[in-house]
Protein backbone atom coordinates (compact mmCIF):
# COMPACT_ATOMS: atom_id res chain seq x y z
CA UNK A 1 0.00 0.00 0.00
CA UNK A 2 1.16 3.57 -0.59
CA UNK A 3 2.75 5.50 2.27
CA UNK A 4 4.51 8.81 2.96
CA UNK A 5 8.06 7.43 2.86
CA UNK A 6 8.84 8.90 -0.55
CA UNK A 7 7.61 12.34 0.49
CA UNK A 8 9.63 12.25 3.71
CA UNK A 9 12.72 10.93 1.96
CA UNK A 10 12.85 13.58 -0.73
CA UNK A 11 12.18 16.83 1.09
CA UNK A 12 10.96 18.14 4.44
CA UNK A 13 8.98 20.88 2.67
CA UNK A 14 5.90 20.63 0.50
CA UNK A 15 5.97 17.65 -1.86
CA UNK A 16 3.49 17.18 -4.70
CA UNK A 17 2.53 13.89 -6.27
CA UNK A 18 1.69 13.82 -9.99
CA UNK A 19 0.02 11.19 -12.16
CA UNK A 20 -1.89 11.06 -15.43
CA UNK A 21 -4.85 9.27 -16.93
CA UNK A 22 -5.43 8.56 -20.58
CA UNK A 23 -2.15 7.77 -22.27
CA UNK A 24 -3.50 4.68 -24.00
CA UNK A 25 -7.00 5.50 -25.29
CA UNK A 26 -7.82 6.15 -28.92
CA UNK A 27 -9.95 9.18 -28.10
CA UNK A 28 -10.04 12.08 -25.70
CA UNK A 29 -7.42 14.18 -23.93
CA UNK A 30 -4.73 13.11 -21.51
CA UNK A 31 -5.36 14.48 -18.01
CA UNK A 32 -2.85 14.91 -15.19
CA UNK A 33 -3.36 15.80 -11.55
CA UNK A 34 -1.01 17.17 -8.91
CA UNK A 35 -1.75 16.89 -5.19
CA UNK A 36 -0.04 18.18 -2.05
CA UNK A 37 -1.48 16.20 0.84
CA UNK A 38 -1.62 17.30 4.46
CA UNK A 39 0.37 14.60 6.21
CA UNK A 40 -1.65 15.09 9.38
CA UNK A 41 -4.99 14.81 7.54
CA UNK A 42 -4.69 12.24 4.77
CA UNK A 43 -7.76 10.35 3.52
CA UNK A 44 -7.68 6.65 4.37
CA UNK A 45 -7.59 4.03 1.64
CA UNK A 46 -5.63 5.93 -1.00
CA UNK A 47 -4.29 3.58 -3.65
CA UNK A 48 -3.57 3.28 -7.36
CA UNK A 49 -6.84 4.33 -9.00
CA UNK A 50 -6.85 1.13 -11.06
CA UNK A 51 -7.09 -0.89 -7.84
CA UNK A 52 -10.21 0.92 -6.62
CA UNK A 53 -13.85 0.52 -7.56
CA UNK A 54 -15.58 3.41 -9.27
CA UNK A 55 -17.68 4.02 -6.17
CA UNK A 56 -14.64 4.11 -3.91
CA UNK A 57 -12.75 6.43 -6.28
CA UNK A 58 -15.68 8.85 -6.26
CA UNK A 59 -15.68 8.98 -2.46
CA UNK A 60 -11.93 9.43 -2.27
CA UNK A 61 -11.97 12.15 -4.93
CA UNK A 62 -14.22 14.23 -2.71
CA UNK A 63 -12.08 13.59 0.36
CA UNK A 64 -8.86 14.47 -1.46
CA UNK A 65 -10.28 17.75 -2.77
CA UNK A 66 -11.63 18.66 0.67
CA UNK A 67 -8.62 17.67 2.77
CA UNK A 68 -5.51 18.15 0.61
CA UNK A 69 -3.48 21.33 1.03
CA UNK A 70 -4.07 21.92 -2.67
CA UNK A 71 -4.60 20.10 -5.94
CA UNK A 72 -4.49 20.97 -9.62
CA UNK A 73 -5.48 19.49 -12.96
CA UNK A 74 -3.74 19.77 -16.32
CA UNK A 75 -5.10 18.72 -19.70
CA UNK A 76 -3.44 18.16 -23.07
CA UNK A 77 -5.88 18.13 -25.95
CA UNK A 78 -6.26 15.62 -28.76
CA UNK A 79 -4.74 18.21 -31.10
CA UNK A 80 -1.69 18.52 -28.86
CA UNK A 81 -1.36 14.73 -28.62
CA UNK A 82 -1.39 14.42 -32.40
CA UNK A 83 1.01 17.35 -32.80
CA UNK A 84 3.73 16.54 -30.27
CA UNK A 85 2.97 12.82 -29.54
CA UNK A 86 1.47 11.26 -26.45
CA UNK A 87 4.67 11.25 -24.37
CA UNK A 88 5.26 14.99 -24.65
CA UNK A 89 1.56 15.73 -24.35
CA UNK A 90 1.58 13.80 -21.08
CA UNK A 91 4.54 15.85 -19.86
CA UNK A 92 2.69 19.01 -20.86
CA UNK A 93 -0.43 17.96 -18.93
CA UNK A 94 1.70 17.19 -15.86
CA UNK A 95 3.38 20.59 -16.06
CA UNK A 96 0.01 22.31 -16.28
CA UNK A 97 -1.23 20.33 -13.27
CA UNK A 98 1.69 21.47 -11.09
CA UNK A 99 1.31 25.03 -12.37
CA UNK A 100 -2.33 24.90 -11.23
CA UNK A 101 -1.37 24.28 -7.59
CA UNK A 102 -2.06 27.22 -5.30
CA UNK A 103 1.04 26.45 -3.19
CA UNK A 104 4.53 26.13 -4.59
CA UNK A 105 6.25 22.85 -3.80
CA UNK A 106 9.83 22.01 -2.95
CA UNK A 107 9.78 18.68 -4.77
CA UNK A 108 7.56 16.77 -7.18
CA UNK A 109 7.14 13.00 -7.24
CA UNK A 110 6.07 11.79 -10.70
CA UNK A 111 4.57 8.42 -11.49
CA UNK A 112 6.64 6.58 -14.09
CA UNK A 113 10.25 6.51 -15.22
CA UNK A 114 10.83 10.09 -16.33
CA UNK A 115 9.98 13.63 -15.31
CA UNK A 116 8.99 16.61 -17.43
CA UNK A 117 11.57 19.28 -18.15
CA UNK A 118 10.41 21.90 -15.68
CA UNK A 119 11.63 24.22 -12.95
CA UNK A 120 10.82 21.95 -10.00
CA UNK A 121 13.17 19.45 -8.41
CA UNK A 122 11.55 16.09 -9.10
CA UNK A 123 11.89 12.35 -8.88
CA UNK A 124 10.30 9.69 -11.07
CA UNK A 125 8.83 6.79 -9.11
CA UNK A 126 8.09 3.63 -11.10
CA UNK A 127 4.66 2.32 -10.05
CA UNK A 128 4.45 5.37 -7.84
CA UNK A 129 0.66 5.23 -7.66
CA UNK A 130 1.00 2.00 -5.68
CA UNK A 131 3.87 3.27 -3.48
CA UNK A 132 3.38 6.96 -2.76
CA UNK A 133 0.28 8.49 -1.19
CA UNK A 134 0.55 11.80 -3.03
CA UNK A 135 0.84 10.06 -6.40
CA UNK A 136 -2.03 7.71 -5.50
CA UNK A 137 -4.19 10.75 -4.72
CA UNK A 138 -3.21 12.33 -8.04
CA UNK A 139 -4.05 9.13 -9.91
CA UNK A 140 -7.57 9.20 -8.45
CA UNK A 141 -8.20 12.85 -9.35
CA UNK A 142 -6.82 12.43 -12.87
CA UNK A 143 -8.88 9.33 -13.62
CA UNK A 144 -12.10 10.73 -12.20
CA UNK A 145 -11.70 13.98 -14.12
CA UNK A 146 -10.95 12.24 -17.41
CA UNK A 147 -13.72 9.67 -16.98
CA UNK A 148 -16.24 12.50 -16.56
CA UNK A 149 -14.95 14.17 -19.72
CA UNK A 150 -15.45 10.98 -21.70
CA UNK A 151 -18.95 10.35 -20.31
CA UNK A 152 -19.90 13.88 -21.34
CA UNK A 153 -18.35 13.37 -24.78
CA UNK A 154 -20.32 10.15 -25.20
CA UNK A 155 -23.55 12.14 -25.27
CA UNK A 156 -22.39 13.92 -28.43
CA UNK A 157 -20.84 10.79 -29.97
CA UNK A 158 -23.08 7.92 -28.82
CA UNK A 159 -21.84 5.16 -31.15
CA UNK A 160 -18.44 4.54 -29.52
CA UNK A 161 -19.34 3.45 -25.99
CA UNK A 162 -17.17 6.08 -24.32
CA UNK A 163 -19.43 6.11 -21.27
CA UNK A 164 -18.07 2.64 -20.48
CA UNK A 165 -14.75 2.25 -22.36
CA UNK A 166 -13.61 5.87 -21.74
CA UNK A 167 -12.03 6.01 -25.19
CA UNK A 168 -9.99 2.82 -24.97
CA UNK A 169 -10.01 0.42 -27.90
CA UNK A 170 -12.79 -1.92 -26.79
CA UNK A 171 -14.48 -4.17 -29.38
CA UNK A 172 -17.51 -1.85 -29.46
CA UNK A 173 -15.30 1.20 -29.94
CA UNK A 174 -13.29 -0.41 -32.74
CA UNK A 175 -16.43 -1.64 -34.48
CA UNK A 176 -17.93 1.85 -34.33
CA UNK A 177 -14.73 3.32 -35.72
CA UNK A 178 -14.94 1.00 -38.70
CA UNK A 179 -18.62 1.79 -39.26
CA UNK A 180 -18.76 5.52 -38.48
CA UNK A 181 -15.16 6.67 -38.83
CA UNK A 182 -13.21 8.92 -36.45
CA UNK A 183 -14.63 11.92 -34.62
CA UNK A 184 -12.78 15.16 -33.80
CA UNK A 185 -11.98 13.60 -30.42
CA UNK A 186 -10.10 10.66 -31.92
CA UNK A 187 -6.32 10.65 -31.84
CA UNK A 188 -5.44 10.43 -35.51
CA UNK A 189 -1.79 9.74 -34.74
CA UNK A 190 -2.76 6.43 -33.08
CA UNK A 191 -2.56 3.47 -35.45
CA UNK A 192 -6.14 2.10 -35.16
CA UNK A 193 -7.48 5.56 -36.00
CA UNK A 194 -4.85 6.42 -38.61
CA UNK A 195 -5.66 3.25 -40.49
CA UNK A 196 -9.25 4.46 -40.85
CA UNK A 197 -8.43 8.09 -41.65
CA UNK A 198 -9.57 7.58 -45.24
CA UNK A 199 -13.18 7.19 -44.06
Amino acid sequence: MPDFLHELRHHPGLVAGVDEAGRGPLAGPVVAAAVILRREDCPEGLNDSKQLSAARRAVLEGEIKARALCWGLGVASVEEIDSINILWATMLAMTRAVEALTHDCAHVLVDGNRCPQWRWASTAVVEGDAKCLSIAAASILAKEARDRMMVEAAAAHPHYGWESNKGYGSPKHLAALREHGPTPLHRRSFAPVAQLSWL
